[in-house]
């Protein structure tokens, strides 16, 4: 992602009434025992969303047509709010410095990517988090929180933490932060039926994340 990715997200108004979550890709193989066999297709998740349950209003997908023809449908991806899952910790709770671990002081390394566990003791799930929103990362070195701008910086496009000073080998990196999802159209078509919508019929805007 790099010119083909917009910095700007998506109307927010619309994503908060949007659907869609975590998508999989599973082989399963029957044997004539009855038993299965089982390959994960992909190493992580993607996401998938439908933005056209959040249209309420022509004003609305009048804008959402403007943010198309922008992003010159499936050409150029932006941001997205997930309205389940934006944050380090529950959606409900603001971010502290300790919600995720991010990563371990070698005493030479200062650069740590952004990351949120899903899961806790069984087989937990690391998801890089490319996306943050400006100014709401907090770092911690061993449970003590880091000045921003001082101390540590966090490229929002990218989601990479880098600190002035290497943290002390062994020393746990935490981190909190808002984050948005980077996606795309998944079409390059708007077929938008007026009367329908009129009716209470709902246009579908199909989503889906760029994996980083």
């Amino acid at each position: 992602m790099a010119s083909d990715f917009h910095e700007v997200r998506f109307p927010l108004d619309v994503s908060l009434g949007s659907r869609g979550g975590p998508v999989r890709r599973t082989d399963i193989v029957t044997l004539a025992s009855g038993r299965e066999h089982r390959n994960s297709r992909w190493a992580g998740s993607r996401r998938r969303y439908d933005a056209g349950l959040g249209i309420r209003t022509v004003d609305a997908l009048h804008a959402v047509i403007a943010f198309f023809e922008e992003r010159r449908g499936r050409l150029h991806g932006f941001r997205f709010r997930d309205r389940t899952d934006w944050r380090s910790g529950p959606p409900s709770r603001e971010p502290t410095p300790l919600d995720q671990r991010i990563g371990t002081g070698t005493g030479a390394e200062r650069a740590f990517q952004l990351v949120k566990a899903y899961g806790s003791s069984f087989a937990p799930y690391s998801r890089a988090i490319a996306k943050p929103v400006g100014g709401t990362v907090r770092v911690a070195v061993n449970g003590i929180e880091q000045a921003v701008g001082t101390q540590f910086n966090c490229d929002p496009t990218t989601g990479l933490v880098t600190f002035t000073s290497p943290p002390p080998a062994g020393a746990v990196v935490t981190a909190g932060f808002a984050f948005d999802v980077p996606v795309r159209f998944d079409t390059d078509e708007l077929d938008i039926d007026l009367s329908a919508f009129d009716a209470g019929g709902i246009p579908q805007i199909p989503l889906v994340e760029i994996v980083p």
